[in-house]
């Protein structure tokens, strides 16, 4: 997994001018493009801050409509429905024809699914906002990973850990602004956040004015035959694998962020403020698994990191059931920091991130 395919990769690292572009960096083999990396994580970060006040306010809108846990889950595969199975179909039309300002349309998209969240009044009206907002995010992650590679000066794993930091850790704020802001301040408040989105629209936009050259420099690359590349049936399975490592991981990530609160209030009788602050610890251990994920697959090698990751966190996900209020909290601490840890090997193992990205969120 960590030999390159092509020569393409290389290529893309390579020098390129960029006149007049707001972004004036570079990737060059001197090293990573970091002020482009830093943009494209901040907002990688602004993104994941929005989807994941979906989960956050599960609460709020159960006791407000009466909702069951059924119709909770119904939101839940609304929002990943358009985040997650829209993706691959986003990133094979991006392959063939990148599009620099998409990312900055897309989240438009986010924009207006926060505001119609924040008046819905009815359950269905609540599903078409987080399909929305999971619409923004499924246009976002295929293209925005493309970016932070062109930006890594060769150091894939490193780009990864930047860019996925910047989303786990917005992933995790998204419970604490939900207790601090919209358990305090009603449904309504959730409006605030498309101000955010609008943050996101302008940064997104100044990156597509670096990227837009990069794309002209991709196209006159061209691709030699490597000595060492794999057969396409290779390629296939070990694509068929990553995929069903890493919806395994999402599969358990998202179910845990999606009723970890109710868990809690149920079973310990905490407040709902309590609750999302001890997601949010959940949450926090997975953006620093995810950074350290991406310099441990580099050192190591990713297929070590990888299956360390699936398998390390078994012990302490058995544990948890059993576990009282605060081994329970140490107990996502150390599940959060060990299963994030292989998402950056895992998208920089990818040799057609368009597959991969079926189950990114």
């Amino acid at each position: 997994m960590n030999k390159p395919v092509s020569t393409l990769e290389q290529a893309q690292a390579a020098p390129v001018e960029v006149a007049g572009a707001p972004l004036r960096a570079t990737a060059t083999a001197a090293g990573p493009a970091y002020l482009v990396l830093t943009a494209i994580s901040f907002s990688h970060f602004l993104n994941d801050t929005m989807q994941s006040l979906i989960a956050s306010v599960y609460p709020i809108l159960k006791d407000n409509y009466a909702l069951d846990f059924a119709q909770i889950g119904l939101i839940t595969l609304a929002f990943q429905f358009t985040a997650s199975l829209l993706q691959p179909v986003v990133g094979h039309f991006t392959d063939k024809k990148a599009q620099p300002f998409s990312l900055a349309v897309g989240m438009s998209s986010t924009f207006f699914g926060l505001l119609l969240l924040s008046i819905a009044r009815q359950y269905a009206v609540i599903l078409i906002a987080a399909a929305l907002v999971g619409l923004g995010s499924a246009v976002f992650h295929p293209e925005s990973a493309r970016i932070a590679r062109l930006a890594s000066g060769g150091r894939y794993g490193f780009a990864q850990s930047v860019f996925q930091l910047g989303g786990s850790f917005g992933t995790s704020m998204g419970p604490l602004l939900a207790a601090l802001i919209v358990v305090p301040f009603g449904q309504p408040s959730i409006a605030w956040f498309s101000s955010i989105a609008f943050v996101a629209i302008v940064v997104l936009w100044r990156i597509g004015n670096w990227y837009k050259p990069q794309i002209a420099a991709r196209k006159m690359a061209v691709p030699d035959p490597h000595p060492d590349a794999p057969t396409s049936r290779r390629v296939a399975i070990a694509i068929a694998l990553l995929v069903m490592l890493l919806i395994s991981k999402q599969l358990y990530v998202s179910s845990l962020s999606s009723y970890y609160i109710f868990y809690l209030i149920d079973r310990f009788g905490v407040s709902t403020q309590t609750a999302q602050i001890y997601l949010f610890v959940f949450l926090a251990a997975n953006a620093i698994g995810a950074f350290l994920g991406g310099p441990l697959g580099d050192r190591f090698g990713r297929r070590i990191v990888i299956w360390f990751s699936i398998l390390g966190a078994l012990p302490f996900t058995l544990a948890l059931p059993y576990a009282g209020l605060h081994a329970s909290a140490v107990l996502t601490v150390f599940i959060g920091v060990i299963i994030s840890s292989t998402t950056p090997s895992i998208r920089s193992s990818c040799l057609r991130k368009s597959w991969c990205h079926i189950a990114s969120v």
